[in-house]
């Protein structure tokens, strides 16, 4: 497996994975119809998209949004259903965690919901705590606010 950053190949299969599994456990939002419009807008805005490939192909993805010089957000992981259970996500994660360190970020933080239990769990592994649980101003899919400051 190999970890590319911020290649434009992959921005289709950025949507797709994504779309994948936003509507196998909730509906497309109009949020998402926006960026599936123009996905390259997270790197022009400073931010990074983060793809896992095997044999050239696109079996993870994961983005850092940014705030702010100090504020990202990790948003829109997903693994492709059959390579689930083999630890991507985790090196997603870390792939992330890694490159806010060095870009000397403060603060990440993420959107999610509370029924995805095994993203939880993976985020509370990787140092992420509970900030806010409840309805989220912008996505009708969200619960829950989980964030980690870097250091």
């Amino acid at each position: 497996m190999q970890l590319v950053e911020n290649q434009p190949e992959y921005l289709d299969d950025f949507i797709r994975l994504n779309e994948e599994w936003i509507s196998s456990y909730f509906e497309i939002e109009e949020v998402d119809k926006l960026l599936a419009a123009n996905p390259y807008k997270i790197i022009e805005n400073g931010g990074y998209i983060f793809t896992a490939t095997s044999n050239g192909k696109a079996v993870g993805v994961c983005a850092l949004f940014k705030e702010s010089d100090d504020i990202f957000e990790l948003a829109r992981m997903a693994v492709s259903p059959n390579e689930q259970g083999k630890g991507i996500g985790n090196i997603l994660i870390q792939t992330c965690l890694t490159k806010l360190k060095t870009i000397a970020a403060k603060k990440v933080y993420l959107v999610s919901n509370t029924k995805l239990e095994s993203a939880i769990n993976l985020y509370k592994k990787h140092g992420f705590i509970t900030k806010s649980l409840g309805q989220h101003p912008v996505y009708s899919r969200a619960n829950i606010v989980m964030e980690q400051f870097i250091s």
